[in-house]
């Protein structure tokens, strides 16, 4: 008996046109990312330690706000400049211009996670705020936004996995590729990287735990969880598979993984060290 395979759906990447302008399903999920991450970012005021800050000032929605604003244009900006840096360098040395063609496609979570510490820290410097009371504020709502994001992958039906075994029930031909059986790869990112993720920190988050924690437990929980899906996902066709059978997203996923845990350890020890009774 054979096994029945799913067929990716083929959807129109584009969900409305309003006159000459068309809008795309994936800019819509990464502008549903950031009215979610607004609200879950104001529900990340009421937990500790966050009602508690009254140095230099308490939190404030406005500043939620304009912490958002700094996150976007961080993404936008390390997402684009990271993808073509990390995956295409020589192409966009010698195509300078194309670097604006966003419309092209093309956007690195990793670039992205670089711009946005980047302005996290501008941010916290023009707030006058401990960079790590502002980071561990922001991280437990970085899952969801990453799960929009996956949804808009898949819709457009990019970014799909390797061949799979025809008998797994999710097994998806993916028909602008081949008729091989596939995984889709985009789901289990959205499961693993986002709903998965954003649950482990929001419970974890709400336990106030040390200044500097919950930014380490994103570091790893992420760096793991896109370094076992990458397993499962077809690597760029222009990289292929790098050293050590491991692909771009697992290489740039290990400095990840290294730095939450040497962050956790010091995070760790700085608290015990300001637990410590005065001698």
């Amino acid at each position: 008996m054979l096994a029945l395979v799913l067929t990716f759906p083929g959807f129109n990447p584009v969900a409305f046109s309003i006159g000459p302008v068309a809008v795309h399903w994936y800019g819509l999920m990464y502008a549903l990312a950031f009215v979610v991450g607004f609200f879950l970012l104001r529900a990340r005021l009421k937990h500790p330690p966050y009602p508690q800050v009254t140095e230099p000032s308490p939190w404030s929605e406005a500043e939620v706000s304009d912490l958002l604003l700094y996150a976007i244009a961080g993404v936008l900006l390390g997402g684009r400049l990271g993808y073509c840096l990390f995956y295409q360098p020589a192409f966009y040395f010698t195509h300078p211009l194309d670097v604006f063609a966003v419309w092209d496609g093309g956007m690195s979570f990793h670039g992205g996670a670089l711009g946005v510490i980047f302005a996290l820290w501008l941010y916290s410097r023009a707030r006058h705020r401990p960079f790590f009371q502002v980071t561990d504020l922001l991280v437990p709502a970085v899952p969801m936004g990453l799960a929009f994001g996956r949804i808009g992958n898949f819709i457009n039906g990019e970014l799909w996995g390797r061949p799979a075994d025809p008998a797994l029930p999710w097994a998806m031909i993916f028909p602008q590729v081949d008729n091989v059986p596939r995984h889709p790869s985009q789901l289990y990112e959205f499961a693993l990287e986002g709903v998965v993720l954003f649950v482990i920190l929001w419970l974890y988050a709400r336990r106030g735990p040390a200044s500097g924690k919950v930014s380490a437990a994103f570091l790893v929980g992420y760096g793991v969880f896109r370094f076992l899906v990458e397993f499962t996902r077809e690597p760029d066709s222009f990289l292929g598979v790098l050293s050590l059978g491991m692909t771009m997203g697992q290489w740039l996923s290990l400095p990840m993984i290294i730095g939450g845990a040497l962050l956790w350890g010091w995070a760790y020890l700085r608290a015990r060290k300001l637990e410590a009774p005065a001698s």
